[in-house]
């Protein structure tokens, strides 16, 4: 109420205000006409994101209550039965990623679950990435782990060919710079039972919050990615399972043929031929993978770049379902709800902001851009302390709402418009990987 109010009094006072300044010129008149068109589309935007807001702080707190009602009813197996557990694949892609590969192995060999095989898909490196492997390869003696090396030919081959070799009924795939909780594969197995359901997307975290740039990105992973995947798992429907955290039946991945090469977020690419194929995805928040996030913001913003420009692929590869809304059912809504978080967000967010400076200066209404910013503001941060909440996260990241609406997401925002113009221009890209400092 407090975004549609902002928005409502931004278009009754800049209407009055354009009224009295337009002296019946026509330059005016088309500069009222112009501002007030621009005035309405920005409160239909409030208006959405409102619902946004809403109908996923909804689902969410609803698969929240779910969640506890399953668990108080589920009984874990009898360590007799532990040797009836079904085998899992865990499917270890990398690249260059000799600084983590190690603590992200041992992690791996900590896991509470009796049946399961490590599977390091060393994908042409040409740092010592495969030496390190090896070296923890050889000293485990708790789970086998093989370490396969092979021309360099990206992350989706690299899946692809842990997937063939994966002996497991199920296959969890993990990127190399990420730590699991050692309950992941426990707390994803009983999903399954569902046989409607064949993928669990786990939740991700960030684990190196040391400065103002990871610790928003923390609350950014809680609030923007942890809520709409509770939400969604409402619904069975997350519509992105997280490269370092995705558990799938065998049988599926084999089913859609895998990963694709087409795109920069294969991770949402693969989830979303899963859904069009009629399967159910789940989301566990206990399942937990610990990730280093980008300490410096022009790493941040090529992330961000290339997000956004697979996402857009990936949607783009799959735009049938926009126009279908019987035959495609809830993904035809989950498909438009991309659109509106991969462009008219970003697009919206960056226009309000201009209007309001050109405004603030043409008609001396600079109020109306603190209000913009505020209605905004106190979306984050009641989502925020939400999240926080349900995640049981640190306190603390509430207070980095405040920062995340002042400058990350304008600086994020605008990344993701101009990723969005260069996409649809053909503008050639490259996969640019990120350089790990070894947080884990």
């Amino acid at each position: 109420m407090v975004v549609v109010t902002g928005g409502m009094i931004t278009i009754l006072a800049l209407s009055y205000r354009t009224v009295q300044k337009q002296e019946g010129s026509f330059s005016a008149l088309m500069e009222s006409w112009i501002l007030s068109a621009i005035s309405a589309y920005l409160l239909l935007f409030l208006v959405l994101l409102v619902l946004r807001y809403a109908v996923l702080i909804l689902y969410s707190f609803m698969e929240q209550i779910e969640t506890i009602y399953k668990k108080r009813a589920y009984e874990p197996p009898r360590f007799s039965e532990e040797s009836s557990l079904p085998m899992v694949s865990i499917v270890v892609p990398a690249y260059n990623e000799g600084v983590v590969i190690q603590p992200a192995l041992r992690s791996l060999t900590e896991l509470d679950y009796p049946n399961y095989e490590i599977i390091v898909i060393d994908d042409g490196s040409t740092d010592d990435t495969y030496e390190k492997a090896l070296e923890i390869a050889r000293t485990s003696r708790n789970v086998t782990i093989r370490v396969i090396t092979k021309r360099n030919a990206g992350k989706a081959e690299a899946l692809n060919t842990g997937m063939t070799l994966a002996r497991g009924e199920f296959v969890l795939n993990m990127d190399g710079d990420a730590k699991l909780s050692s309950n992941t594969i426990r707390v994803c197995i009983p999903h399954f039972d569902n046989p409607s359901v064949g993928a669990v997307a786990g939740s991700v975290k960030v684990i190196n919050r040391e400065n103002v740039w990871t610790n928003i990105q923390a609350l950014e992973y809680v609030e923007g990615l942890a809520m709409a995947r509770k939400a969604q798992s409402f619904i069975r429907s997350v519509n992105i399972i997280p490269g370092p955290l995705g558990f799938f039946r065998k049988s599926v991945l084999l089913q859609v043929g895998g990963y694709d090469h087409d795109t920069f977020a294969e991770d949402c690419d693969l989830t979303l031929k899963i859904l069009m194929r009629g399967w159910a995805i789940s989301y566990e928040p206990a399942a937990i993978a610990w990730v280093e996030t980008p300490s410096r913001l022009l790493d941040l913003i090529k992330q961000r770049y290339r997000w956004t420009r697979g996402i857009l692929q990936a949607t783009k590869k799959h735009s049938k379902a926009l126009f279908s809304p019987r035959k495609s059912g809830v993904n035809f809504y989950m498909l438009w709800y991309m659109l509106f978080e991969g462009i008219m967000w970003p697009f919206s967010t960056v226009l309000g902001n201009l209007f309001f400076i050109y405004v603030s200066f043409q008609f001396g209404l600079a109020t109306l851009l603190f209000y913009w910013w505020l209605q905004l503001a106190v979306l984050d941060v009641i989502a925020a302390a939400y999240c926080v909440v349900i995640e049981e996260e640190d306190p603390s990241l509430i207070f980095y709402s405040v920062l995340f609406r002042l400058f990350y997401i304008n600086i994020t925002d605008v990344a993701k418009v101009l990723a969005t113009i260069e996409e649809w221009r053909g503008a050639t890209m490259t996969w640019g990987k990120l350089e790990r400092e070894g947080k884990l």
